[in-house]
């Protein structure tokens, strides 16, 4: 296989990879994020009085399953923007 092609098949992998990581992460943390706000709406039509100590919890929550997602997004720009497997194929090939 010729070298330049192989460089073009890595980029346009990176590229479908880049694109799952991005979509199913976000995905993920819509339907995480959904799925709580709802739990927490009928906890609290329930429950009035705990309202307070359920809110904090959820924002807690809400945080945490943003910061899963964005470091995905991390490191699909770290393979978009400076993509280790190109350095190998390049050391591979000797320059």
């Amino acid at each position: 296989m010729e070298l330049t092609a192989l460089f073009a098949h890595v980029q346009g992998m990176t590229a479908i990879a880049i694109g799952v990581i991005i979509g199913l992460g976000a995905l993920g943390a819509c339907l995480g994020i959904a799925i709580m706000g709802s739990k927490f709406l009928e906890s609290a039509a329930r429950q009035p009085e705990l309202v307070p100590l359920l809110q904090g919890r959820m924002f807690l929550l809400a945080g945490l399953i943003d910061a899963a997602f964005i470091i995905g997004l991390a490191i699909a720009l770290l393979l978009a923007f400076s993509n280790p497997l190109i350095g190998v194929l390049r050391t591979a090939a000797g320059g």
